[in-house]
């Protein structure tokens, strides 16, 4: 039977990060625990001024392989894993004159902070890093819980403390708390691991990203659904790099929509602003400057960026600052912001600001969404573009100029569910139909949302145009060039409705579906 209370009079520390370990080893010493360390470990503690058995004298073994095998050995392990309910575990005990365990603190070799290094970890010290003898002793007293506490994270060193003092040892419910982070802690830690020796392969046989949850969410998509937000541990870029610098804590679908805002917007080079709305960019705008941009991004849908997600590539100026705080806006992302910026932005108390501390993508990286029982793995549409590689099947060739907005329109198109149609002019989007089952009705959505504006914009198609239908909308209400990936089976009709208006269309081979 687990008992409710396990006293501490035995403790084993074998720690890589030593965040207060000194005041640990101070506090168990003061209540009567015997210390049994190893290495660097132990001198830590001896130089804190508190007594410590070094693991050799328990086992009777000294380290070798270069600290490879230290607390391998029956001594250690047998302390840790015997079932004191069992009268056959205290005669093996006692046969071979093992003293049990009670506490084990241990933390492991910092594997994936080597292999993150800039340029990457060299491979022979990347092995190294592969700790073998502190998750076999974590295992241990984890699955022992009923008789040992485990510690693996500094964070949990008061708590306990202050349980030991207070009831003079460590209850049931906290070691069974303890034990279910330590296993956790050794999977994630064997994950990074897995990852790092499938680094060549495209798709492993097994996918295991570890992720730690930042904090729950007051609800999910709709307030009957509970939710938190897990943070891939390591990754560290893009909203994963995020700092909260202002305003209420972020929702489920803020954090959705800010994720395709920063996408969106970090997609381009000059000064770019954009503005999303349920993962759509209603607006989306390039200029000189943000404070030139953002009055031309609001133009693209007023009305769909009442309460919507604003992002900018460049440093959030107090110009630009000024402008957003006269539109509701939840959410506001930036690299940075400026200290005038800032003290506008925070006037308005609810206004969410995230400085995005990393911006720049980590290499290649997949992405994932799960479905009914499994998860869909695939890259990240990221590619660049290739316009050398782009064909123009019209009689009439784009001007640089055309062309140039249609590289824009294109690029913002890939960000734009599924049917996508945006229409854009002068490097600013004008109107955009998204996700409806027909292409030719996102095509009418797009020219309604332009309010008159599709009279020489050019328009920028997801994928092919399965019928003539679309295109001939798009021309009727007077655009000026389109730019499609081509591929239709009725691609000749699609080349013949612009070759009778005389209109430039590209193909590039490409599509840039967002489901």
């Amino acid at each position: 039977m687990t008992p409710e209370l396990t006293t501490i009079k035995r403790a084993l520390l074998s720690v890589w990060d030593k965040t207060g370990l000194g005041e640990l080893a101070h506090g168990l010493h003061d209540v009567g625990v015997e210390l049994i360390s190893t290495g660097a470990t132990a001198r830590a503690i001896r130089e804190a001024g508190v007594p410590v058995l070094e693991v050799s004298e328990v086992s009777g073994f000294p380290e070798i392989l270069d600290g490879r095998v230290k607390t391998l050995h029956p001594a250690i392990h047998a302390g840790l894993l015997a079932d004191r309910s069992k009268q056959e575990h205290q005669a093996a005990l006692a046969e071979h004159g093992i003293t049990t365990i009670d506490l084990l603190v241990s933390n492991l070799y910092p594997f994936r902070e080597t292999v993150a290094k800039v340029g990457g970890a060299d491979p022979a010290q990347a092995v190294e890093m592969i700790d073998i003898g502190g998750p076999a002793m974590t295992r241990a007293a984890a699955k022992n819980y009923a008789y040992v506490a485990v510690l693996v994270d500094p964070a949990d060193y008061g708590a306990l403390l202050m349980e030991v003092r207070l009831h003079g040892g460590v209850t049931s419910a906290t070691r069974a708390r303890l034990a279910a982070k330590a296993f956790a802690r050794t999977a994630a830690y064997d994950a990074d691991i897995a990852t790092w020796m499938a680094r060549e392969e495209p798709f492993p046989a097994r996918y295991g990203p570890v992720y730690a949850k930042a904090y729950d969410l007051r609800y999910g998509e709709n307030p009957h659904q509970a939710a938190a937000y897990y943070v891939e541990r390591g990754a560290g870029w893009g909203l994963g790099s995020a700092r909260r610098l202002g305003g209420k804590e972020l929702s489920h679908n803020n954090l959705l929509d800010a994720d395709a805002a920063w996408a969106a917007v970090s997609d381009f080079d000059e000064p770019c602003v954009v503005i999303v709305k349920h993962l759509n960019p209603a607006g989306l705008a390039v200029a000189s400057c943000l404070a030139d941009a953002y009055p031309r991004a609001l133009a693209g849908d007023p009305l769909s960026a009442f309460g919507g997600i604003v992002a900018v590539n460049r440093p959030l100026d107090e110009a630009t600052a000024r402008q957003i705080v006269e539109v509701f806006t939840e959410v506001v992302l930036a690299p940075s912001f400026s200290d005038a910026a800032l003290e506008m932005l925070r006037a308005k108390r609810n206004l969410r600001l995230l400085e995005i501390t990393r911006p720049d993508r980590p290499g290649r990286s997949l992405a994932s969404r799960t479905i009914s029982g499994g998860l869909l793995v695939q890259e990240v549409d990221v590619a660049p573009e290739d316009p050398s590689v782009w064909t123009v099947p019209t009689e009439t060739k784009p001007k640089d100029s055309t062309l140039a907005e249609l590289a824009f329109a294109w690029t913002v198109c890939k960000h734009v569910k599924s049917n996508a149609i945006v229409l854009t002019r002068d490097l600013a989007v004008v109107g955009m139909g998204a996700g409806q089952p027909s292409r030719v009705d996102s095509v009418r959505i797009a020219i309604e949302k332009s309010r008159g504006r599709a009279e020489g914009a050019v328009l920028a198609s997801d994928a092919f145009f399965p019928f003539r239908d679309g295109p001939d909308l798009a021309l009727d209400a007077g655009v000026a060039a389109i730019i499609q990936p081509g591929g239709s089976v009725r691609d000749a009709e699609t080349i013949a409705a612009c070759d009778e208006r005389g209109i430039p269309m590209i193909f590039t081979g490409r599509r840039h579906f967002r489901h």
